[in-house]
């Protein structure tokens, strides 16, 4: 692989998603954090008719995620474009029919845990969206909703309850927290057989060591996920193919790249630091654009033919649109379209993947439960 040059609590339990259970607060995931990837390298490589649109990316990410799922483009049609919302979709309708026969052979019911601590309303908005995702495939969703003040011994306490229950496969603690709680220590005590964002270093360490017979990680980060689940859905080839990732986030662009190392693609991580950047964009057989800027590639860096999998969720002005801005993604998609062979939309592309991803490492975690 290639790097050129160089991311006294009130609790509250409730449950959703199985018959006779009250309503809940909902579930959720922290893999909206790749829009956050951001640094001064690569804000000031762009266009300066691009930076316009960066204050607006300050709009909570919970708000960009559920509009990015729920108001995808219409792809049906056109066989250039990778519509995310259908194939997460299909994964749903896979993973309802896997939670239906768990539950009739085994009576298990696969449990997510979410923990919000505070009350930001970009994180109500996006965790609505998981709840709803969880009912969909008959996952158990328990929501715990602790107050601001919540100290970060209750918090940890709360973790190590979980990780011992055995009605919950998975958990998430909903970031950010309040400044006085220490996120890294936090998302540590989340054991690893039950960490569903695959953040856990244990397994970030095994997969970017996976092989050879080493023991493969429990998860894998829900958004790298779904874009090699999206390569794979298209029957994209990948080995021997130049992979580029732009972006080394912990969150998007190291797991995709060891990912697409492990499928055998010569990866290509670039950055703010990368010299030449167009030009190791133009040799991209495969491109995964998760820099969290507003159109970032042009059409003229895209390889004739390439797949372009654009991960970025940011917002524009747009005074036709109610709320004042609109979604668009890395890359410019007019001009980025014309010349690749596949492309993922924004929004409907990456988003609902990564949703459908976070399901699918629930259900595996179930699953797991059982051996």
């Amino acid at each position: 692989m290639m790097f050129v040059g160089a991311h006294s609590a009130r609790w509250r339990p409730r449950a959703l998603g199985v018959p006779g259970a009250s309503p809940a607060s909902p579930a959720s995931a922290r893999c909206d954090q790749q829009r956050n990837v951001r640094n001064a390298g690569v804000r000031a490589m762009m266009p300066t008719s691009q930076k316009r649109s960066m204050r607006l990316n300050s709009l909570p990410v919970g708000v960009l995620w559920a509009s990015a799922s729920a108001s995808a483009v219409e792809t049906d049609v056109d066989p250039k474009i990778i519509d995310g919302k259908a194939m997460a979709r299909q994964v749903e309708d896979e993973l309802a029919a896997e939670v239906t026969h768990m539950k009739e052979t085994n009576g298990l019911v696969p449990g997510l845990a979410v923990i919000i601590v505070g009350e930001r309303k970009d994180s109500q908005t996006y965790v609505r969206a998981k709840r709803k995702a969880c009912e969909r495939v008959g996952i158990a969703s328990f929501g715990y909703d602790l107050p601001e003040a919540t100290t970060q011994h209750d918090l940890e306490v709360l973790i190590e309850q979980l990780n011992v229950r055995a009605d919950v496969h998975g958990i998430l603690v909903q970031l950010p927290l309040p400044s006085h709680i220490d996120s890294e220590v936090v998302l540590d005590k989340i054991s690893y057989e039950k960490d569903v964002d695959g953040f856990h270093p244990l397994n970030m360490g095994r997969l970017c060591m996976a092989g050879g017979g080493r023991e493969e990680p429990r998860f894998v980060p829900c958004t790298p996920k779904g874009c090699i689940e999206m390569l794979k859905r298209k029957n994209v080839a990948v080995a021997g193919k130049n992979a580029v990732v732009l972006g080394r986030s912990n969150i998007v662009g190291l797991p995709a790249a060891m990912l697409l190392n492990q499928m055998d693609a010569t990866v290509t991580i670039c950055h703010s630091k990368t010299q030449d950047l167009a030009a190791k964009v133009r040799d991209a057989d495969i491109l995964v654009a998760a820099v969290g800027r507003a159109q970032f590639v042009p059409g003229d860096w895209i390889k004739p033919g390439a797949v372009v999998i654009d991960v970025g969720i940011n917002a524009v002005e747009d005074a036709s649109k109610k709320s004042g801005y609109r979604l668009v993604g890395d890359v410019d998609y007019a001009s980025c379209y014309e010349k690749a062979s596949l492309i993922t939309p924004v929004p409907g592309g990456v988003g609902p993947m990564t949703i459908a991803m976070l399901l699918r490492n629930t259900v595996d975690g179930a699953a797991r439960s059982l051996e």
